[in-house]
């Protein structure tokens, strides 16, 4: 019996606590949007420069991502024609050619 009577009066507890933390988040929100709308209702110059400048940064990050990319695909093609010469290398050092290797490798398939 004990135990349902600590289960409910949480519960109650839970409710109502939850309830006050929710109106405090609540309001504190409503009141940062109104701040940001002038008296007549429309958005004050600042959210405006807000929105701007997030787009702004929206486009940059995106022209960044595509400055990225292109410069691992250099990196990557750089890479691939190291990795071609060192296999050419080390076919000549070993006395076989690459081209014998892909001839060989033609016929048994």
């Amino acid at each position: 019996m004990s135990q349902q009577d600590n289960f409910s009066g949480g519960f109650v507890l839970g409710a109502i606590v939850g309830g006050v933390v929710g109106g405090i988040i609540g309001a504190a929100l409503t009141s940062q949007r109104l701040a940001e709308e002038g008296e007549d209702g429309t958005k004050s110059e600042l959210a405006d420069a807000r929105v701007k400048s997030k787009r702004r940064m929206r486009a940059s990050a995106e022209q960044n991502i595509e400055l990225a990319r292109r410069s691992l695909e250099d990196k990557i093609a750089q890479l691939n024609d190291a990795i071609d010469d060192v296999r050419q290398q080390l076919g000549n050092v070993n006395g076989r050619a690459i081209e014998q290797d892909r001839e060989g490798s033609m016929r048994e398939d």
